[in-house]
């Protein structure tokens, strides 16, 4: 081999070799690329490794370049591992930011907005003025301040009246979040805010949660006191709220607000956001959630069915006096007497009375008897037949048609032959039971509580309304209100499953006439803050009452106001069916059997929300089902009542 022969194929060695490290080298860079980018894909890494092997190194003008900031919503925006949310106290410490203006807002809205990419919450809460001697011109105030809080604590205190005074519109960006379905607000009465913001300023708020709907769901030690702001942060977190008359009540719509005024207003949103994620147990280090997870749909699992929920407190979905009573409708029936006339729609406590926290199921009346007497009936043979209460017992005895055969316990054997046996001896209704709550075995103080709510059972046939005892268990005050919260979730699927709904969609029994709503809502705007309203919006309001009188008209008088103001926006609904026969007439056509399973539905239900630890072992969920089949089959014509 010549000596140039030699020199070229040392050179081509070389070369090979140099480029076969080369890439091993990149097929080991790449390797590590993908373990430690593990939400990025194989294709956009393979992109990037051809970019760089055509354009070379990034340029430092290229590097420095900031990246866009993050949408409002997060629908779209999949995390892996989130930031620990920082523990309360911290959040505490953060300085709120008044914004008064637009340009307020749009300098502390990339901020927030950066923030909400990452969580997608606020804690929400609102303030105005509640005493008429501070109110505008004495009349009941509206909406003064807004505070939102994202999950580090920055809070925005946003004073709506000042957009008002100096003719500002409120700014697109904060009209679209607060309305934005991927944002959830949280706080204690954040829908019923929401009314407000509506009735005050148009401002539509959605995707809210009321964090009392979420303590009551997660069963803590918050269940046996109260549900205010207050009581949650003491009792959650371990945070005292100074909620003094003289912050409460104080000039919301003072040209400054002091440093205490912001700080009780900051705290108010900084808390609701800290139980929000305490209660759903977000508070210590979270763990790498799945990459088809988007940081809202983790949230909103948790707040299944409560969301854009108005909180019912006593008789939640129940046929009390509290059933389908709005916010509106509470307001409304208020005496409106000369004291509270310009406080708005809640009422300053007098300090001269008591005015401790009540716990929950205060509103309850307990049973001032025992439920359970726990006599028996015996047949002519002996064979026992059932318990029953004294009165009962007795009445047999007093007809002549039974005899006393113990006091203690009390038994009566009857003289005729009873129209049926026990199939066995083993039966729920054959024990003695205990007078206490089956949830958290409370002796004190406990009420019956339907398991299969009356609105449904009414409609049974009488088949199944006889003897119904079983359904009918004893809970203390506090559990039963509890059970009443979750049975309202239970109600609202059986309602969107069978368009049967509760009292807010269009089959209900009274209707709203959306023109006139319309036509009222205009007025009272324009008679509670006609001076402050923008000339176009005054006259786009004076232009719906006009048309509503008379196209013609030209002027709307004082008295048109008043009278458009006081419009009845409800009409009769004749094909009004009530949610409870709806509901079961849609079970009765798959027969007797279909019944059970609406039954059953109801029974299982109160076992997987309250985990009853006190229950009798003979209490089923399968209850005479089997003997309801043997005894009238399957074909039972079915009488709905």
């Amino acid at each position: 081999m010549s000596r140039a022969s030699t020199v070229t194929a040392a050179v081509a060695t070389v070369l090979g070799a140099t480029l076969g490290g080369l890439v091993l080298w990149r097929a080991l860079r790449f390797q590590r690329k993908r373990r430690l980018l593990p939400a990025q894909t194989e294709p956009e890494l393979v992109e990037e490794e051809q970019l760089s092997a055509v354009a070379g190194p990034k340029t430092e003008a290229v590097q420095s370049l900031p990246s866009p900031l993050p949408p409002v919503s997060t629908q779209e925006t999949p995390i892996t591992t989130p930031p620990p949310v920082p523990p309360v106290e911290q959040l505490l410490k953060v300085q709120p930011v008044v914004v008064s203006s637009e340009e307020e807002w749009e300098q502390l809205w990339p901020s927030l907005q950066e923030e909400l990419s990452v969580y997608p919450v606020l804690g929400l809460d609102c303030e105005w003025v509640k005493t008429p001697c501070v109110s505008v011109k004495g009349k009941a105030g509206i909406v003064s301040l807004l505070q939102m809080a994202s999950y580090t604590g920055l809070c925005a205190l946003v004073r709506l009246p000042q957009f008002r005074g100096t003719g500002q519109s409120v700014p697109n960006s904060l009209m679209g979040l607060l309305r934005d379905p991927h944002v959830l607000k949280v706080g204690v009465g954040c829908y019923e805010d929401g009314k407000r913001l509506a009735r005050d300023y148009g401002l539509a708020l959605g995707c809210t949660v009321d964090l009392r709907y979420l303590a009551l769901r997660q069963r803590r030690a918050v269940l046996n006191n109260g549900l205010s702001l207050k009581s949650l942060a003491a009792d959650l977190l371990n945070i005292p709220l100074d909620k003094s008359l003289e912050l409460r009540c104080s000039d919301w719509e003072a040209d400054q607000l002091t440093s205490e005024q912001m700080t009780y207003a900051a705290r108010d949103a900084q808390v609701s956001i800290g139980i929000f994620f305490h209660l759903l147990g977000l508070n210590a280090a979270p763990s790498p959630s799945p990459d088809t997870k988007t940081a809202f749909s983790q949230l909103s699992s948790h707040c299944q069915g409560l969301i854009d929920v108005a909180f019912r407190g006593r008789g939640i979905g129940g046929e009390g006096e509290g059933r389908g009573v709005d916010w509106e409708r509470r307001r409304r029936n208020r005496k409106n007497t000369s004291e509270s006339s310009g406080s708005g729609d809640q009422q300053v406590p007098d300090p001269r009375k008591n005015n401790r926290r009540k716990p929950l199921g205060m509103g309850y009346s307990a049973r001032k008897s025992p439920l359970y007497d726990n006599c028996f009936l015996y047949a002519p043979d002996g064979q026992p037949l059932c318990t029953c209460d004294k009165k009962k017992a007795k009445w047999y005895l007093d007809k002549g048609i039974g005899e006393l055969l113990s006091e203690d316990p009390f038994i009566v054997r009857l003289k005729f032959e009873p129209s049926g046996r026990p199939d066995s001896q083993h039966d729920y209704y054959l024990t003695a039971k205990e007078n206490l709550c089956v949830v958290c075995g409370k002796t004190d103080s406990y009420i019956r509580k339907n398991i299969v709510p009356h609105e449904y059972r009414r409609h049974f046939p009488v088949e199944m309304k006889d003897h119904n005892s079983h359904d009918i268990l004893l809970l203390c005050t506090a559990c039963h209100a509890a059970s009443n919260v979750h049975d309202g979730l239970l109600k609202q699927q059986l309602a969107d499953e069978h368009s049967a709904p509760l009292g807010c969609e269009e089959g209900v029994r009274l209707l709203e006439d959306s023109d006139r709503r319309r036509v009222r809502s205009a007025a009272r705007a324009l008679i509670s803050a006609s001076d402050g309203l923008p000339d176009h919006r005054r006259e786009e309001l004076l232009s719906v009452v006009r048309t509503f009188f008379s196209e013609d008209q030209q002027e709307v008088t004082t008295e048109m106001l008043e009278k458009a103001a006081g419009l009845e926006t409800r009409i009769f609904n004749e094909s009004y069916v009530p949610h409870g026969l709806k509901v079961v007439q849609a079970y009765a056509q798959r027969g007797l059997r279909g019944l059970m399973e609406l039954e059953r539905r109801w029974r299982q239900h109160f076992l997987s929300t309250m985990h009853p630890r006190h229950l009798h072992p003979l209490w089923s969920v399968n209850h005479n089902h089997a003997k309801f089949l043997r005894k009238y089959g399957e074909d039972l014509p079915i009488q709905i009542n």
